[in-house]
């Protein structure tokens, strides 16, 4: 009897030892990152059969267990992942957004000034201050999309420095996952089974820190490893085997870094839309999304205003009595091999329309047979043709040497604003006044006037500024004879309709009113026209033209645009950022009720665990004095 009371006494000494050792090390880990509250099992011993019945033997520790909640971990990594991606979207983008709303170093003050230096030529077209002050201010103009292109750029830069930074984290994490691997096979080995919680608990941490940095999916093995997976499923850690990521340059966009896999020798790029979440999810989805759009659109009004101003300023006359030459430099579309094509594969490419211009990038591909230009931003084609050019929203590819199965990107706008300049620096060379000017004859009998007439759009006809005369019939039948130089001319037998268009050389004007038999009306060429205004007050109005999105929008209302999408977007991420924060909170919450130590309840299972290690101890010191009375009276 006594042999058996001290047996089970020694049981429940054991157990309530273990239970004050593991309420001790839960104590000790309550602050600890990853940590869930552990708790010992017990089982009774098997009973002994006696004529009495079943006489128990005690109590034993059957394991360790940890209090843990596989869903709530799971839906926790999945909130997270997608908190890190909106909170690391929403950082890259509040720094464009700072830019765009700042009031004094946008692009719009700077478009109105030079806009307002134009007009103030044209009230003062022979004035050199004002000319100068034009001049000025198309600088001005030019830098200010330099600065703002730069900026982007250095956003840019920064992603990258950022992709290359996660990586390596990505790497490490990767590799000590691995590690903890081996070691709970080894630990749970040596242990007949038993979970190797601490360890376990630190492998969930380091999935946890990976988890913030890329989208991760997990997957429990029966040897107790667990398999680590990014993106949409790409094995990063399978047991104790690791592979490596590597941030590599996108081979159709050098300048941006992408995420590629190590394959022995080789690296596979893993497809940027697949990372979803996470940091890495978060800058690529800001980088594809709205960096990408906005330097294009800003390049885009970069672009159509050079063009645009460029066109209105050829069709004017400088100081010197020359017709206009480029205003602006205009960039051309930035075209990029693919890494995989032959050195000596090329193509050549022009912008048709700039009224056409999107914000996308485009992608020229030969099967051998077809050509294919593909708009990126929503995949749209144009008909595939095996034969050049080919044209999509005013990109044109007018030749090319591919071999099949090769490709290139076209970037059109991109580099607008970066490579705009300022073409003139002579006062002297703007084109303020029209090249030609009209007369009615002094000695007139009717009452028929000409307007000043405006020049045809480019291309320039080479007799522009010869001398046109116009004679109405004698006796007045209601027509009249041009003569001149140039293509149908001279043109007899012309019908009168008042106020209807002449074009001529590549100048058009109206006559409006009665003429009279033998009135004459003259086109010559505006020798001396240096108070002249009329080209100046054309490039003017193009501050209100609509010369974006095929006719829909101006300078000024493109960048608008812009400014909203940034703004509109950078707010819909702080609200979902907050919102999705609160709700990894609540997550967190929920976990921490289940799994979090306590530090009142574990001071009540002291209290009640040395009560029974107490009460055990009891039993042995009366297993003893019954023993030792057996031996007495025995």
């Amino acid at each position: 009897m006594g042999n058996g009371i001290l047996d089970i006494a020694v049981t429940g000494l054991a157990t309530a030892q273990n239970q004050l050792l593991t309420t001790s090390h839960n104590i000790s880990n309550a602050g600890t990152p990853g940590f869930n509250r552990q708790q010992v099992l017990l089982s009774t011993n098997t009973p002994q059969s006696g004529g009495a019945g079943f006489i128990g033997r005690g109590v034993h520790s059957s394991t360790v267990q940890r209090i843990y909640s596989q869903f709530l971990t799971t839906q926790s990594l999945q909130i997270q992942t997608q908190s890190q991606s909106l909170d690391s979207n929403y950082t890259e983008i509040k720094q464009l957004d700072n830019m765009f709303a700042e009031a004094t170093s946008g692009l719009s003050p700077t478009l109105q000034n030079f806009f307002s230096a134009i007009h103030d030529v044209a009230t003062n077209p022979g004035v050199i201050p004002s000319r100068q002050s034009m001049l000025s201010n198309a600088d001005a103009l030019v830098a200010r999309f330099h600065s703002m292109d730069q900026r982007m750029s250095q956003i840019r830069e920064g992603i990258n420095t950022q992709v290359s930074s996660t990586v390596v984290h990505i790497n490490s994490l990767a590799k000590q996952i691995g590690e903890i691997n081996k070691q709970i096979i080894w630990a749970e080995g040596s242990a007949g089974g038993q979970p190797a919680n601490d360890m376990l608990d630190q492998r969930d941490e380091l999935i946890n820190q990976l988890n913030k940095l890329v989208n991760t999916d997990t997957v429990r093995q029966s040897d107790g490893t667990m398999n680590v997976y990014i993106g949409n499923g790409q094995a990063l850690v399978v047991g104790a085997q690791i592979l490596s990521l590597e941030a590599i340059k996108t081979p159709d966009s050098p300048n941006n870094l992408t995420i590629g896999l190590v394959n022995g020798n080789s690296t596979i790029q893993l497809p940027e839309d697949q990372i979803t979440g996470g940091t890495l999810g978060g800058i690529f989805s800001f980088r594809s999304n709205t960096l990408d759009n906005a330097q294009n659109s800003l390049g885009r009004v970069a672009l159509t205003l050079a063009q645009t101003f460029n066109a209105q300023h050829q069709l004017g006359m400088d100081l010197n009595g020359a017709m206009g030459t480029n205003f602006f430099a205009l960039p051309a579309p930035n075209v990029i091999s693919a890494s995989t094509n032959n050195l000596a594969s090329n193509i050549s490419t022009s912008i048709t329309d700039y009224s056409a211009l999107t914000t996308s990038d485009y992608e020229l591909s030969y099967d051998g047979t077809n050509y294919t230009l593909t708009r990126l931003s929503d995949n749209v084609s144009a008909t595939p043709s095996s034969s050049l050019p080919l044209t999509l929203d005013g990109i044109s590819v007018t030749s090319a040497t591919m071999l099949a199965s090769e490709r290139f990107r076209i970037q059109p706008t991109i580099n607008g604003a970066k490579d705009i300049a300022v073409n003139i620096n002579d006062t002297t060379k703007i084109a303020a006044a029209g090249p030609n000017r009209t007369n009615a004859a002094s000695t007139n009998k009717g009452t028929g006037t000409i307007s000043a007439g405006t020049v045809n759009p480019l291309p320039l006809d080479s007799n522009l500024q010869q001398p046109l005369t116009i004679t109405f019939h004698t006796p007045y039948n209601g027509q009249f004879d041009v003569a001149g130089t140039g293509t149908g001319l001279p043109a007899t037998n012309q019908t009168y309709t008042a106020g209807t268009d002449i074009s001529f050389n590549g100048y058009t004007f109206q006559i409006s009113g009665s003429p009279a038999a033998g009135d004459v009306f003259t086109v010559t060429p505006n020798n001396n026209g240096v108070a002249d205004n009329r080209n100046m007050l054309l490039l003017g109005a193009l501050q209100a033209t609509n010369t974006l999105e095929n006719g829909t929008a101006n300078y000024q209302t493109a960048y608008g645009q812009l400014v909203s999408q940034v703004g509109n977007k950078t707010r819909e991420l702080q609200v979902t950022s907050k919102a999705q924060a609160n709700l990894l909170a609540q997550t967190e919450q929920s976990i921490q009720s289940v799994s979090g130590v306590n530090l009142d309840e574990e001071a009540a299972n002291l209290l009640r665990f040395q009560q029974a290690y107490q009460a055990s101890s009891k039993i042995i010191e009366m297993s003893s004095t019954l023993f030792d009375s057996i031996l007495r009276f025995g």
